[in-house]
């Protein structure tokens, strides 16, 4: 089993490289949809939650009211560090029985959008990095998800750098290419994560 890290800046199109490598064959543990499900109503994750920030981070119907949540760990490291310890481990738990589910011989990639920020890299086989320039970033945020320049770039500062996202890659895919131009990079990289997940990496 080969187990890939995945990661990108945001707005550098990491989920449509993990949608292409899911086409091939990949096995996608996505961080973010896991740091969602533990936190649904339900949950022990969204209890632990609750009793830890009060019933004002839940919305009417029960859910996590995300934007009030926000608001309190934003501001404070000690917060924030807090909801990493309730959230971390149940995401990390889940990660590992997802993957455990792939067959011997699979290749299993972990879409972690702060990978490099939170120094995961040792914990894959091969971190593959999708690459933009900055202001590649900035034009498709401001376009495709309605941010202002400055929102954007508040968002990318809070971040890895570019330099830092390209330290720890073994495979960097460019995405400042046409879509049919992505798809050939891909199957590239497919072939070669699929060679060495059959070789015993």
């Amino acid at each position: 089993m080969l187990i890939v890290g995945l990661t990108g800046g945001i707005g550098a199109g990491k989920s449509e490289v993990s949608r292409l490598l899911v086409e091939h064959g990949a096995h996608l543990v996505d961080a973010d949809r896991i740091a969602r499900e533990v936190v649904e109503p339900g949950t022990p994750g969204l209890a632990a939650v609750a009793e830890a920030f009060g019933e004002s981070v839940l919305a009417a119907d029960g859910s996590l009211d995300r934007p009030r949540l926000g608001e309190i760990v934003f501001a404070d490291p000690e917060r924030r560090a807090v909801l990493n310890g309730i959230v971390h481990p149940l995401v990390g738990a889940r990660s590992a029985e997802l993957q455990s589910q792939a067959p011997e011989d699979g290749v299993v990639v972990h879409d972690v959008p702060l990978l490099t920020e939170n120094g995961l890299a040792e914990l894959y086989d091969l971190v593959i990095v999708v690459d933009v320039a900055p202001q590649t970033q900035v034009e498709r945020l401001v376009r495709a998800r309605g941010m202002s320049e400055e929102e954007a770039r508040a968002r990318m500062a809070a971040q890895a750098g570019r330099e830092e996202r390209l330290a720890v890659a073994d495979i960097v895919i460019d995405n400042e290419v046409s879509l049919d131009a992505l798809r050939g990079r891909v199957a590239e990289v497919w072939a070669e994560l699929d060679a060495r997940a059959k070789a015993g990496r």
